[in-house]
């Protein structure tokens, strides 16, 4: 099972992360646990300045922008 972690505020850009993140899951049908990261100190952890960020298995693979469903589903192929 992945471990997916979309870190931000709750800004608009952050949920529609968020809505393309559960999609992607959906229509690859993998396992994986979506977590959303919306405390500063904890955001800080991964030595980010901007959000929304996107963690994979504690790995951060985008950050500053929307992940489109496309890439979220080959980050997690």
């Amino acid at each position: 099972m992945k471990t997916i972690k979309i870190l931000g505020s709750g800004c608009g850009k952050c949920k529609a992360t968020e809505a393309n993140v559960r999609e992607a899951i959906a229509q690859s049908g993998i396992a994986a646990e979506v977590i959303k990261v919306e405390d500063i100190q904890e955001i800080m952890k991964y030595d980010v300045l901007t959000t929304p960020v996107l963690v994979v298995d504690e790995e951060v693979k985008i950050k500053g922008r929307v992940a489109t469903v496309e890439e979220v589903k080959q980050l997690l192929a």
